[in-house]
């Protein structure tokens, strides 16, 4: 995997290797734990720990619970729909990973 950055809405640049808690996602994206809850009850994020007061987030979920709720408030997608978008994104993005890799140089 790429070393991935991820700047949250503090203007805090974070790495792959840090993890957040859930007070953290909640500050970072501006919403509230219910509405994680939620996110997580449908497949788009999928924390560390046995729960709730446990739970660990990495950059990858930040981003993807970003990128859903960007998909929600300016598309009207709901949960169900953003949980699909962001899989296909991510098939998107190893397909194209896979053909990078594979591309030979034109002479």
């Amino acid at each position: 995997m790429t070393n991935e950055t991820l700047i949250i809405s503090s203007g805090i640049v974070l790495d792959e290797t840090v993890n957040l808690s859930l007070a953290d996602v909640c500050e970072a994206c501006r919403i509230n734990a219910e509405s994680i809850f939620e996110m997580v009850n449908e497949g788009i994020i999928d924390p560390e720990g046995s729960e709730p007061m446990n739970w660990r987030f990495n950059t990858i979920a930040l981003k993807r619970l970003q990128t859903a709720l960007h998909l929600q408030r300016d598309l009207g997608v709901n949960l169900a729909g953003a949980a699909l978008a962001l899989d296909l994104l991510e098939e998107l993005e190893a397909l194209r990973r896979r053909l990078t890799e594979h591309a030979t140089p034109h002479e």
